[in-house]
């Protein structure tokens, strides 16, 4: 359990491992965006929705909510960001196993964050649930930039109509009738099987994430979110004991020498 836990999110990767770390996050993704609809009534994991929330109030004059969309697009934009700076290049850069691992720390950290807020909103509604979105929409930047990192953009875990569209062109290859099989300098039109399973998986399990959200939210309330952050500690343990365990063995080799 140990070497698969290390092969998941260690800094060796594997294509098996992008695919297994992105249905795990896609599941989790589509948890935690369902348990924000039901909190909020917002889903934070896509930007295409946001970006016209602040378009049509921006052009209906409602600047308070074009505002608010302004907030969790930045949101996301600066979750990207930081799993970028924290994970994907200071880890990077100080040759960390948890390079990958750092930022699912950091998102099961927040999503617990989640989950105290939540408990709270019906005391101050007015705070917390701009607060809420805003934290979701930073989790799921966050992790989004860590799995397009890992897989160089061949795998997103929120990104619905991305993974929609991969499909949609992998199945127009597949039915696409070959007339010309002989001739060298055409080639022939072969859909990428492999591919279209992925992605048509990583669809179900959001679908699936977003079922076990809802349900969970509402039979365990925000305690939901314990198990959410679990699940990504869990992931990321291995490495990040790694690193603890190299750094320490470094310090003593050190104090040794003085």
């Amino acid at each position: 359990m140990r070497s698969y836990l290390r092969r998941l999110t260690g800094r060796v990767r594997s294509d098996a491992a992008d695919r297994h770390l992105a249905y795990i996050m896609t599941i989790v993704a589509g948890a935690a965006n369902a348990g924000g609809f039901l909190a909020v009534k917002q889903y934070t994991s896509h930007m295409s929705g946001i970006v016209s929330l602040m378009a049509d109030s921006f052009a209906l004059g409602d600047v308070k909510l074009a505002l608010f969309g302004l907030g969790a697009f930045a949101s996301f934009v600066a979750g990207a960001a930081v799993s970028a700076i924290l994970g994907l290049n200071w880890g990077r850069r100080q040759a960390l196993q948890s390079e990958y691992a750092f930022p699912l720390m950091i998102e099961a950290i927040l999503l617990l964050c989640f989950g105290l807020m939540g408990s709270n909103l019906s005391r101050h509604e007015w705070l917390f649930v701009p607060a809420i979105v805003m934290l979701l929409c930073f989790i799921m930047g966050l992790q989004n930039a860590v799995i397009t990192k890992l897989s160089n953009a061949r795998i997103r875990t929120t990104h619905v109509t991305g993974m929609t569209t991969d499909m949609g062109i992998e199945l127009g290859k597949l039915v696409y009738w070959n007339t010309v099989r002989n001739d060298l300098e055409i080639p022939l039109v072969r859909a990428d099987r492999a591919k279209l399973g992925v992605h048509a998986l990583l669809v179900f399990l959001f679908f699936a994430g977003g079922i076990i959200g809802a349900v969970g939210f509402r039979l365990a309330g925000f305690g939901a979110t314990v198990v959410l952050a679990i699940v990504l500690l869990a992931s990321a343990a291995v490495p990040f004991n790694d690193d603890v365990k190299a750094t320490l063995a470094k310090r003593f080799r050190v104090d040794q020498w003085r």
